[in-house]
């Protein structure tokens, strides 16, 4: 079999993020399956400052929803067209945001694509907390701390147990649980927080203030580092 199907991991926003070995397999495919819609795609925002060809560039709408049904079945359509393409000696590329193998729903095709025979080669790219915290120079894990990254689902208990026990905590997806962390700020004022908005993007940010990020709405493209404080006597 001639043609091949990448996974194209793009990072947070920033296109001079991606990977030369990315990029590469980006202009080698002769489709690119890209989430988002005509009027907003992040993914495409990026695909678009890279030196390609954006007409190879097919977008997809993947319902937003904690019930995956209609996203499965998208995404069962998505693979069903790969498995044309292949057959026609085509080579095709899957772009996800980040890197694939954080929290990202296209390894849903990974696995079906597999299990079809359709093996897939994944192309790490740089996930947003790792950029994050280049963004604002911190040290995410110092000497003998562990590192957790959380999917925006949490509650103050577990938090206040994991930086309690020398844990250093990344949330992804703040928007599922702002309510949580602003109780949990309130408890643990102590704590070292570092929050950021659209890494990688014009539009980022990065604050430290406790009063600034405790009253702030998380949007999607949020995320949080929380490095433990000192304990108190």
């Amino acid at each position: 079999m001639k043609s091949k199907i990448f996974g194209v991991s793009l990072g947070p926003g920033d296109p001079e993020l991606i990977t030369i070995k990315a990029l590469k397999a980006l202009q080698e495919a002769d489709i690119i399956y890209c989430p988002g819609t005509p009027a907003k795609s992040r993914a495409r925002d990026i695909l678009q400052a890279l030196p390609l060809d954006i007409n190879r560039v097919q977008l997809f709408q993947v319902p937003m929803s904690k019930d995956r049904t209609e996203a499965n079945r998208v995404y069962d359509n998505i693979c069903e067209e790969i498995d044309r393409h292949v057959n026609n000696n085509l080579t095709v590329a899957i772009v996800a945001e980040g890197d694939s193998g954080f929290y990202s729903s296209v390894n849903y095709m990974f696995d079906k694509l597999a299990a079809m025979h359709l093996p897939v080669t994944t192309i790490a790219g740089v996930p947003a907390f790792i950029a994050a915290g280049a963004l604002s120079g911190l040290h995410i894990v110092k000497q003998e701390e562990k590192l957790v990254v959380l999917p925006g689902i949490t509650t103050n208990g577990e938090l206040h147990e994991l930086l309690s026990t020398n844990h250093v905590v990344v949330i992804m997806k703040l928007s599922q649980c702002t309510g949580e962390i602003h109780r949990f700020m309130r408890d643990n004022p102590r704590h070292e927080y570092h929050y950021y908005e659209n890494v990688g993007t014009p539009e980022e940010l990065h604050l430290t203030a406790y009063n600034g990020i405790i009253e702030r709405n998380y949007p999607y493209f949020s995320l949080m580092i929380i490095r433990p404080g000192k304990q108190l006597a």
